[in-house]
């Protein structure tokens, strides 16, 4: 047999990915399979677990493939988080998968009592919003017969083991609304506020506590334990090496997580990264349209990809005065208004389709802005990951309109890279990834006048929206 691996499984929003991660941090092989997402009606946003399932062991395949002779040592999870679903005693989903973007509940959540808001802000850190697991999971089980319901870790530990464990990570039930993070137990409270019964739910364990160990998946021995479970977005922050206050991450990916460690937990706009000696928590900031955006926009615009969108965005040095706030779901942080639309303004007879591309390119750099503008101190240096921070033009802006250095990791899979190396620390390996990588740093460009002029010019536009 050869060397000896943590295989690292990120199952995102859009794919998922597999990759064999050695001791000292090296890729030693990855591979990746898409997953659908579809959308029934509008603001639903539904994915199939089963398709998800065969996504996770067709990246699975790839890369311990690719890899050849290798000794899995454990497996690593990184996954999407607010995500929902369903299943029955013979392990089978039962309804979709709820996706962390789905807002059906939105009106659900505003007839809930104030105090059931004041609850889950003094036990959570955040706030009634339909991203969030509770009122997903309520839907859920009025809606389908389960005798189990998780998040996506718990789905594939489910599968992962043969259908024996039911568990999930402190940090990815810190986003369900259920979880007491100061007790690091499931609420009572909070059940009964949201309806739903403790028995259906996962068993919390610490981050790195330990999670069953496979049992008949394709293509790998039984008996591998599976070690570590992170967030994808708390992932991501440890894969940076964000692990003391002051630090501060953006992943770019369908939204954006802003994240910045804190010394002690704060009541507003607070989460659990994760638990393993003690409890790290993050105030975070949640956008909920950035690589969407981007996205929506290259079809707008009838461009095949993000990729000829960004192309055409670098051809105009700016947007000539078109502003596009991308509220296509309602604004996140720091905003919270789920009523808040779209909209493309300051349009002229000059205005071309690259002004538009380039005003979608600027609303993803100044969406991180507005989180960021409410952490207390200076960031110093942004450390940006995720898929979009492969376009230097979005770096630059970003550093321009931050004010404020940005360094873009140099992997791509930073998140999976997290989650292995908390993987290897159990195992008892001494790690310092993040110590020996450089990302591409970008410094800010323009001066003061014009990033005032610039943000005010965005502000206003937002606010335009939420009248």
């Amino acid at each position: 047999m050869g060397e000896s691996a943590v295989l690292a499984i990120d199952q995102g929003t859009t794919n998922s990915k597999a990759v064999l991660v050695s001791p000292d941090g090296a890729v030693l092989s990855t591979g990746s399979a898409p997953v659908r997402l579809s959308t029934p009606q509008p603001g639903w946003a539904e994915q199939d677990a089963e398709d998800i399932w065969q996504s996770v062991l067709r990246a699975v395949s790839q890369c311990v493939t690719a890899a050849g002779p290798v000794e899995i040592a454990g497996i690593a999870l990184s996954t999407q988080r607010e995500s929902v679903v369903g299943w029955n005693s013979q392990g089978e989903a039962v309804g979709p998968v709820i996706g962390w973007q789905d807002v059906r509940t939105t009106a659900w959540c505003a007839a809930l009592p104030a105090s059931v808001d004041a609850l889950v802000r003094e036990r959570t850190g955040l706030r009634v919003d339909a991203m969030f697991s509770a009122p997903k999971l309520h839907w859920l089980l009025d809606h389908a017969t389960a005798d189990r319901v998780g998040t996506i870790d718990s789905w594939l530990i489910h599968r992962l083991t043969g259908c024996r464990e039911h568990l999930t990570d402190a940090g990815n039930a810190s986003r369900t609304l259920l979880y007491d993070v100061l007790d690091l137990d499931w609420s009572t409270s909070l059940l009964d506020a949201f309806g739903i019964p403790k028995s259906v739910l996962p068993e919390v364990r610490a981050s790195n506590g330990g999670f069953g160990t496979t049992s008949g998946v394709p293509g790998l021995r039984d008996g591998i334990p599976i070690v570590a479970v992170l967030a994808d977005s708390h992932a991501a922050m440890y894969g940076q090496g964000c692990t003391r206050a002051g630090m501060i991450k953006a992943t770019y990916g369908t939204g954006t997580s802003v994240m910045t460690p804190v010394d002690a937990f704060v009541a507003d706009g607070c989460t659990l990264a994760w638990l393993t000696d003690e409890p790290l928590y993050a105030l975070e900031g949640n956008i909920v349209s950035s690589g969407a955006a981007l996205a929506w926009t290259a079809e707008l615009l009838g461009l095949p990809d993000v990729g000829a969108l960004v192309a055409m965005a670098a051809t105009v040095p700016d947007t000539g005065g078109v502003v596009l706030v991308p509220a296509l779901a309602g604004l996140g942080a720091p905003h919270w208004d789920r009523n808040a639309r779209a909209a493309l303004t300051g349009m002229s007879s000059s205005t071309t389709r690259a002004h538009v591309a380039r005003a979608c390119v600027d609303a993803v750099a100044h969406q991180i802005c507005d989180i960021v503008d409410t952490i207390p101190g200076t960031p110093g240096r942004l450390r940006a990951d995720g898929g979009a921070t492969v376009s230097d033009l979005l770096m630059q802006t970003q550093a321009d309109l931050l004010g404020h250095p940005v360094e873009a990791a140099d992997v791509a899979e930073i998140s999976a890279l997290g989650t292995a190396e908390l993987a290897w620390t159990t195992l008892g390996e001494t790690t310092s990834w993040a110590d020996k990588r450089t990302g591409r740093i970008f410094e800010p460009a323009i001066d003061p006048e014009s990033r005032v002029a610039r943000r005010t010019h965005w502000a206003l536009a937002v606010a335009a929206v939420r009248t």
